[in-house]
């Protein structure tokens, strides 16, 4: 995901767990959000808050220096813990946790911008669904109730003019979108991104955020082309939701047994007997230098009863080596889903599984 940021034009940045309270009451969280919050903290001079989004601060970054309008659309992109309060009976495992991190950007850019962003901020959530093996995919527009209960912010032109923008993308790509009345966030409407795993199970991933509130609240401003101060347009963007949750569910999906670039461990050596040790460390040096996360399985198993522990385990390669192997400089090849693939130059199978490995493929 860093290498994404990079190459789409995002600046990576880093910021603290905690805020003075003026911040939160700033954004509005204090108001809007503060039954997700977790209690103030007195600490010498002045109450803190565990940051329960990373938006403010980004905000404070972009505040840092006045901007022009040749400098938008600023991207700021970071992999972010929140801490939010969730009730005791909603907590599940990886899924719904306290603290978690997101894949979190803002986007500021001007309001003849925002199209083009939002479409880019899709496109790129297609993209990382796509790329961990999900192609069944669902979206949302979350839009206002046309203020009638008073708990949205902003006012209906802007409201319509971050609704028209969200559909209008959403066309574009053609990106067939449900209509939530009555369900967006207090800033703005958004689009949730809902991915469907290899069971039928539909599950929130990905968010696109439309936001006329936060600049307004914080004073956001950049010097346009005539010379004069105007108010960005901001967008929120998380791809995974959170890391944790996408944790979860792409262990749901692949019931464990990972594509090789995502496996925990991608291949183990098999010595058939100690005096192959050896060999075995040489090659389990070669995969790391490949940045194959590899391991020599040194047990006092029988060969056979270290293949079955390394299929149970899900290993998307098994390289046993033995005395034939060590004198030739081979291996004898083993894929987790094909079994015994024969024997192979080292090289040959160092290339075979590292190309696995850099084309991200969903399947072996």
């Amino acid at each position: 995901m860093r290498e994404e940021y990079l190459s789409r034009g995002y600046s990576l940045v880093y910021t603290p767990h905690v805020g003075r309270w003026q911040l939160w009451e700033t954004s509005g969280h204090a108001n809007f959000y503060a039954e997700n919050m977790f209690d103030r903290m007195e600490l010498d001079d002045a109450e803190y808050q565990l940051k329960p989004m990373n938006c403010p601060f980004h905000i404070l970054i972009y505040k840092d220096k006045m901007r022009s309008y040749r400098e938008l659309p600023v991207r700021l992109g970071e992999l972010g813990t929140v801490y939010r309060y969730e009730r005791s009976g909603v907590l599940h495992g990886l899924l719904r946790v306290r603290g978690f991190t997101q894949d979190d950007a803002h986007i500021f850019c001007r309001e003849d911008q925002i199209e083009d962003e939002i479409v880019n901020c899709l496109q790129f959530a297609i993209d990382v669904l796509t790329t961990f093996g999900f192609d069944r995919y669902e979206a949302e527009l979350s839009m206002w109730d046309g203020g009638a209960s008073g708990k949205y912010d902003g006012t209906p032109e802007q409201w319509d003019m971050g609704q028209t923008a969200l559909q209008k993308a959403c066309d574009r790509l053609d990106v067939k979108v449900k209509v939530m009345e009555d369900e967006a966030a207090f800033y703005g409407p958004k689009i949730d991104v809902k991915l469907v795993d290899a069971i039928g199970r539909k599950w929130q991933l990905s968010t696109v955020q439309f936001d006329f509130t936060l600049p307004r609240r914080f004073g956001l401003e950049y010097i346009g082309e005539d010379g004069k101060a105007h108010q960005p347009v901001m967008c929120h963007r998380a791809l995974f939701g959170s890391i944790e949750r996408f944790f979860g569910i792409l262990i749901e999906h692949y019931a464990g047994a990972f594509p090789v670039w995502l496996a925990p461990v991608q291949a183990v050596v098999l010595p058939i007997a100690d005096r192959h040790l050896e060999y075995a460390n040489k090659v389990r040096e070669k995969l790391a230098a490949l940045g194959i996360r590899s391991e020599v399985d040194d047990s006092k198993e029988k060969v056979n009863n270290k293949i079955r522990i390394a299929q149970v385990n899900k290993v998307p390669f098994m390289l046993v080596v033995g005395d034939r192997e060590a004198e030739n400089g081979t291996v004898s090849l083993r894929n987790r889903r094909h079994g015994d693939q024969g024997s192979k130059s080292l090289d040959e199978a160092l290339a075979h599984i590292h190309g696995l490995v850099v084309s991200r493929k969903p399947f072996e």
